[in-house]
Order: structure tokens, then C-alpha cells, then sequence
């Protein structure tokens, strides 16, 4: 029998070329054991040249840090922990902002849709927010670093299935939160500073995966809500 926590509609190989490898992206939901799990299953399966993980690349030291627990999945990190934990031998990157191009793209964004002063002041202290968590789980590398203790910035998610819940309760609750996220999605129109935060995300980490794929297969672990857009990124 599969492993329902592996089911389709949360991946999606994007084929590559004789000069890029393929890109396979794995939807998640953040610190679900389902999302872990599949995360995991996929990397070890796919044994890609470059890990792509949506996180800044200042963030990434302290989830690798994670990935250094001998529990497997680790203990902190979720499951781009995980990813990383399954990555032997793969380039690891964070494919999100903030960065000078992500920042760039999000004011090309406000320039474009002729932003409302009150857009541009809300996107503004998001993509702040963004930067200051960004610096504090690289501040918290350093000290893991330093002291060989393990240190979480975030405050992980509990969800009704855990652990020692079998694969189909796990996902079957990770199915019924996605699709209660996707519902929420469908009915309301995101504010416009989430909707230009979010389209210029997507657009550079489908960028950023478009470089990283010359390099090889790529295995790129996002939110379950951006795989279908960075996909068409990618297929443009």
C-alpha cells in the first residue's frame, strides 16, 4: 500500500533540460508530521543536486544546525529540518527573501500596480517583520554554534495528529487543514500589500530555482499555497 502522507497533488516535477536538471517541488503544511515525513521520503528518493528550502538564506545555518539532532525528523525545525537531515551531499539554499532581489522585485511590484501610499507602508513593515526574523535565526545560529545547544526561534505548531499517529491519521488531518486553507484562499481576496508580498515571493523563488537548477536536479520544499504558482513559473 502507499504512504498516503506521499500523495500527488503536493508534488510536482517540473522537467528539466539536457543543460537543467528537474525541479521537484514538495508542498508542505509548517511542522506537520505528514509534511515532515514526506519531505524526507522525497529527498532520500530523489537525491538532488541542490536543496531548495523556502526560508531566507540567513536562516538557513539554524535549521541546518536542527538537522544535526540525532532524532529523525529533528526535534526543532519543522520540516525544513527534515529536508535537510535527508540532504546528504546536497547544496542547501533558502530561496526566499528578504534579499536586495527579493526587495527589489517587491518595489517593482508597488511601482507597477501604482500602489496606495497606505499598500506601500503596510508591505513595508511586513517585509521589516520578514528582515528581523530573518537576523534572529542567524543571531541563533551563531550561539548554537557556539554552545552546542539547540535553540528555536519559532515556536512550533501542534496539530491534532503527531507523531505517534499512523500515516493515515497524519494525513488525513494534513489534508483536511489544506483544504480548509485553500477554501479560505478561494473565498476572500488576499489585502493588496499580502497579494504584492506574495506574487513577488513566488516570482523569485521560481527565479532562484531557475539559477539553482544549472547546477543540477533540484528538490525545492515550499507551502503547500505556492506550489502551483512557482511550478508556472517555472513552465513559462
Amino acid at each position: 500500500m502507499s504512504d498516503p502522507r506521499l500523495r500527488e497533488e503536493c508534488l510536482d516535477r517540473v522537467p528539466g533540460s539536457d543543460a537543467d536538471g528537474d525541479v521537484v517541488l514538495v508542498g508542505t503544511l509548517h511542522d506537520h508530521p505528514a509534511s515532515a515525513h514526506r519531505v524526507q521520503s522525497v529527498v532520500d528518493r530523489e537525491s538532488p543536486a541542490v536543496l531548495a528550502l523556502e526560508l531566507p538564506p540567513l536562516a538557513v545555518p539554524l535549521f541546518e544546525h536542527h538537522a544535526t539532532d540525532t532524532m529523525t525528523p529533528p526535534t526543532f525545525g519543522g520540516e525544513m529540518s527534515a529536508a535537510i537531515q535527508a540532504a546528504d551531499g546536497a547544496e542547501v539554499v533558502g530561496v526566499d527573501g528578504p534579499s536586495l532581489a527579493f526587495l527589489g522585485r517587491v518595489v517593482a511590484a508597488l511601482h507597477r500596480e501604482r500602489a496606495s501610499l497606505a499598500t506601500i507602508r503596510s508591505t513595508a513593515r511586513s517585509v521589516l517583520s520578514l528582515t528581523k526574523t530573518a537576523l534572529t535565526r542567524r543571531v541563533a545560529a551563531a550561539f548554537t554554534a557556539l554552545t552546542a545547544l539547540q535553540m528555536t526561534v519559532d515556536v512550533p505548531t501542534v496539530y491534532d495528529a503527531g507523531w505517534s499517529d499512523d500515516a493515515e491519521r497524519q494525513a488525513a488531518d494534513e489534508r483536511a487543514l489544506m483544504e480548509t486553507a485553500e477554501a479560505m484562499r478561494s473565498a476572500f481576496d488576499p489585502p493588496p500589500a499580502a497579494d504584492v508580498r506574495t506574487t513577488a515571493r513566488e516570482r523569485h523563488m521560481a527565479d532562484r530555482l531557475t539559477t539553482l537548477r544549472a547546477r543540477g536536479d533540484v528538490v525545492a520544499v515550499v507551502g503547500q499555497g505556492h506550489v502551483d504558482a512557482v511550478a508556472a513559473h517555472l513552465r513559462d
